[in-house]
């Protein structure tokens, strides 16, 4: 009877194994491994487990890179949760916190439109340069106030989509004031630390300011946690992170394609919710794919529809042929997904 037990768990661990053939991702993988800087992770998340873990060249699932825009995604998440303690409105005036944005004409721009790039403020181009022109401030009370008293206004608030570091920034500063405490520490507090993202950091090493718009540095097993709180609608290891509420709302496209006037070669062709690019929605426009990807080349994303999570995670930067490449490695894992499923 032991014998017949054991072959049993046997014969049912070798199904479940064989449950998913990722010989083509593996392939294609190889073939991009140049593209992707020779070093990379990709990780894939399904019904609570890691179901695909790929590392190429020296890179692991635990070493620490910068990821660049994904940042937002962190950022966004953080804004949330002091949206579902009742601490702030997306609605709010940035004003109402900051009044500097008030006497320089910017008195009606809300926490929505800084999580959806509808500021109307002018900035820079994301990019290196931009990256660069950021590190010259000394905190990021400097750099917002910066926006407030010296950026122009290029369009009315919420009329016009433009890609940048401005508003993600901005409403890192208003949970600043809020809380009293810094940004650096309200997302270990309240993000990494619950998360377990024991690699992940928004510090700087030099006196130069925080930059929640993109100065996160993770790895791609700390991301994928996030990534599965995403995918489990707030929730991860049984705590609640943010409300059900919250990461729907943070799903919900903001633009229409007649209304971007800048985004970068990454993600162009979709919309935009509230720090996340939405890659596919259905019919009723009802976003079912998710994503935040990095200058660097780091691409995480959420499937809602085919219920999984995946990253790619890399530390080179990105260039304009990288969007397919990506969107190619994520059909061969929704073709092994459907075909599970069957």
């Amino acid at each position: 009877m032991k014998g017949s037990t054991v072959l049993v768990f046997l014969l049912l661990l070798q199904a479940l194994k064989a449950q998913y053939n990722f010989s083509e991702l593996d392939s294609k993988l190889l073939q991009y491994q140049k593209q992707l800087g020779n070093n990379a992770v990709a990780l894939v998340y399904k019904d609570n487990k890691i179901i695909y873990n790929k590392t190429l060249g020296d890179f692991t699932a635990n070493t620490q890179a910068a990821v660049a825009s994904c940042s937002k995604w962190f950022t966004a998440a953080l804004v949330m949760q002091f949206v579902d303690e009742g601490k702030i409105s997306l609605d709010d005036y940035v004003s109402k916190y900051l009044p500097i944005f008030k006497e320089y004409g910017k008195g009606y721009i809300t926490i929505r439109q800084c999580l959806s790039h509808t500021t109307g403020i002018e900035g820079d181009k994301v990019g290196l340069g931009a990256i660069i022109k950021m590190s010259k401030y000394k905190s990021l009370e400097d750099e917002v106030n910066d926006f407030a008293s010296k950026h122009n206004i290029q369009a009315n608030p919420g009329v016009e989509f433009r890609y940048s570091g401005i508003g993600l920034n901005i409403a890192g500063r208003v949970l600043e004031i809020i809380s009293k405490r810094p940004f650096d520490r309200l997302m270990q507090e309240r993000i990494f630390r619950p998360l377990n993202m024991k690699n992940s950091t928004f510090s700087t090493d030099y006196e130069r300011a925080v930059n929640p718009s993109g100065g996160a540095k993770s790895s791609a097993t700390d991301y994928m946690n996030f990534l599965v709180m995403i995918l489990n609608k707030g929730t991860y290891n049984g705590k609640k992170i943010l409300s059900e509420a919250a990461v729907a709302e943070m799903q919900k496209a903001v633009t229409v394609p007649e209304i971007i006037k800048y985004a970068p070669p990454a993600a162009q062709g979709f919309n935009y919710a509230l720090g996340e690019w939405v890659l596919e929605a259905d019919a009723n426009n009802k976003s079912t794919v998710v994503s935040s990807p990095g200058l660097f080349g780091t691409w995480p994303m959420v499937d809602i529809g085919r219920n999984y999570a995946a990253i790619f995670f890399v530390k080179t930067l990105l260039n304009d042929s990288r969007k397919e490449m990506y969107l190619d490695l994520k059909s061969s894992i929704d073709a092994q997904i459907s075909s599970a499923t069957k």
